[in-house]
């Protein structure tokens, strides 16, 4: 019996190992199952959980570390480094103030210091200077190495207080003549050119000088918005001052120099020994802040576009810097209404050639004269580098002069030689009769007087003034003259005018218009500088016009002569009645 059992408990051993076997693969399977589980478990509570706030997450607030009406300490040094941390260097603390309230409006909460400044060697030759300015609230240190230092409790900027431009290049203009006995001033004369203006085809590095801004104003804005995380709007999340830690944001400090003018600015070299510096202090409101940044933006745009030179926008500030309030805005209004009605006059000055059938009345000389002006002073503003908006509007006065002159006269294109030619042929209105006679009367006197003054104009400029070339001098001379002597293109038709003892053929409702405008010229006169030439050429025009209104007042109009649309008046009765018999019977047929 013995033998069988040993095969017995072999088979039994063998039976206990396959049950060990058999249940090792179900352990593995469960411990697998519970980190697919687990694995499981973790993305869906990633992807499906509630997500907790992070400091990137939009829907965080913001909000200003300072309160309002807090008190503040303010500290203001100068150094030549634009990094500062010597807060314990005496001489670069030139202003300190205590008990600033922040964001509230009044006396208290605005400061101001005029204090003389002595430059070193190192800022006469070209050096750089910065002011930096620390806030904190009271009763804590600016220093960051102070223990009681707290970064919460204390912001600062810096700013520059000397800008670079570029340096006065040399005028090109010089005496034609030769003659040396022109004034020192005159000779050092040179034209300012910013950077934006530099001319590329000017050789040689631009050199570069250094300039004192004699103002410093130093703006705390009152600004308590709670902005989201990642919704600060684009025009104010570069000025906004944010702590790392909490992610809130200090109070904006704004240095404002929109009244600061480039000629306020004082150059720095070997022979000024000291300074002046303006210091302020005070609050701003949003608004005006951000009316400052647009109307900067703004002054940029227009001068990358070129629609606006380096000096205009100094030139506007100083109109508001120096005028009276209500006469600005007198000038606002009268402004609008001049734009107004320089349109009109525009419109109807087409309308009135678009529709012209005659010449009869009309000088056709004066047409071609101020074609010419027209063409003199856009030659003149192309020679002097002026903005291309202001080109364009001249270029586009060129062409509607020189399509008035094909409505007044026959223009045809002659080709029997080499070269094709321009022939202009009056229109039989204007030849056949004692218009054209006229007209040629009115010129031949008035170009005599005009070519005395052209030639005395333009000896007296080439004599005393400087030109950059014969070519400038010409224009400059043939500006000049349309300028002050442009009436004279008007005299032809007045004296048509009177041999036809008429006026019923003039465009009278845009003459109203240019009228209008002339009187709203006289009133600019008054208001805003300019030469006493210009001056006066603003108020030879009202004597003109004052002619052409007695000349309608003393010579009635014919309904049996031509209008201005080529129809006579007695015709237009005719035509209408014409039209309202015809309306008639065909309301009886169709009845």
């Amino acid at each position: 019996m013995a033998p069988p059992a040993a095969p017995a408990a072999v088979e039994g051993g063998g039976e206990g190992g396959g049950g060990a076997q058999r249940q090792e693969p179900g352990y593995r399977q469960t411990i697998a199952g519970i980190i697919r589980i687990a694995v499981f478990w973790y993305f869906a509570s990633k992807l499906f959980s509630p997500r907790k706030p992070t400091p990137s997450d939009p829907a965080i607030q913001i909000s200003n570390l300072f309160q309002k009406a807090e008190p503040l300490d303010m500290w203001v040094y100068l150094s030549e480094q634009e990094k500062f941390s010597d807060f314990n260097s005496e001489g670069a603390l030139i202003w300190h103030e205590t008990n600033i309230p922040y964001a509230v409006w009044g006396p208290q909460s605005t400061r101001s210091l005029s204090l003389k400044y002595y430059p070193s060697e190192a800022l006469k030759h070209n050096g750089s200077l910065y002011a930096h300015v620390f806030f904190a609230r009271s009763g804590y240190p600016p220093d960051p190495n102070d223990p009681e230092y707290d970064k919460l409790a204390a912001f600062e900027r810096t700013h520059p207080v000397v800008i670079y431009l570029p340096k006065s290049r040399a005028d090109k203009r010089k005496s034609l003549l030769g003659n040396s006995k022109e004034s020192d001033e005159v000779v050092k004369a040179s034209e300012m050119v910013e950077d934006t203006q530099a001319d590329s085809k000017d050789e040689g590095p631009v050199d570069w000088i250094s300039y004192w801004k004699p103002n410093i104003t130093i703006n705390l804005v009152d600004d308590f918005t709670r902005y989201s995380q990642n919704g600060v709007p684009p025009n104010i999340a570069p000025y906004l001052n944010v702590e790392p830690s909490t992610r809130n944001y200090y109070p904006t400090v704004f240095f404002n120099e929109f009244w600061l003018l480039r000629d306020k600015l004082i150059p720095i070299n070997d022979t000024v020994k000291e300074f002046p510096l303006n210091l302020e202090v005070g609050p701003i409101s949003m608004t005006k802040w951000q009316l400052f940044l647009q109307i900067d933006q703004s002054f940029q745009i227009h001068r990358s576009y070129g629609s606006m030179i380096e000096g205009e926008a100094d030139e506007l500030k100083r109109v508001f810097l120096e005028g009276n309030p209500y006469l600005l805005v007198v000038t606002m209004v009268v402004s609008c209404l001049h734009s107004v009605f320089d349109f009109l006059a525009f419109k109807n000055d087409i309308q009135f050639w678009n529709k012209n059938k005659s010449m009869e009345g009309l000088s056709a000389k004066s047409v071609v004269v101020s074609f010419i002006s027209q063409l003199i002073v856009f030659l003149y503003l192309l020679d002097n580098d002026t903005s291309w908006m202001i080109l364009a509007s001249s270029g586009v006065g060129c062409c509607i002069e020189f399509w008035k002159i094909g409505k007044a006269m026959h223009i045809e294109i002659d080709r029997t030689g080499k070269i094709p030619k321009l022939r202009f042929r009056d229109r039989e209105s204007y030849a056949g009769n004692k218009t054209k006679e006229y007209d040629d009367l009115a010129m031949k006197y008035l170009s005599y007087v005009l070519f005395l003054l052209v030639a005395c104009s333009s000896i007296y400029s080439l004599t005393y003034e400087r030109h950059k070339s014969w070519y400038s001098w010409i224009l400059s001379s043939l500006t000049s003259c349309v300028y002050m002597f442009g009436f004279i293109m008007m005299c032809p038709q007045l004296f048509i005018n009177y041999k036809l003892k008429s006026v019923a053929h003039l465009p009278w409702r845009q003459m109203t218009y240019k009228f209008l405008n002339t009187i709203i010229d006289d009133l600019f006169a008054f208001v805003i500088k300019m030469p006493v030439l210009h001056r006066l050429s603003v108020f030879r025009d009202d004597v003109i016009f004052l002619i052409y209104i007695y000349q309608r007042w003393v010579y009635p109009v014919d309904k049996k002569r031509i209008n201005e649309f080529g129809f006579g008046g007695e015709e237009d009765q005719a035509s209408t009645g014409a039209e309202a018999i015809a309306a008639k019977e065909e309301e009886k047929k169709t009845n």
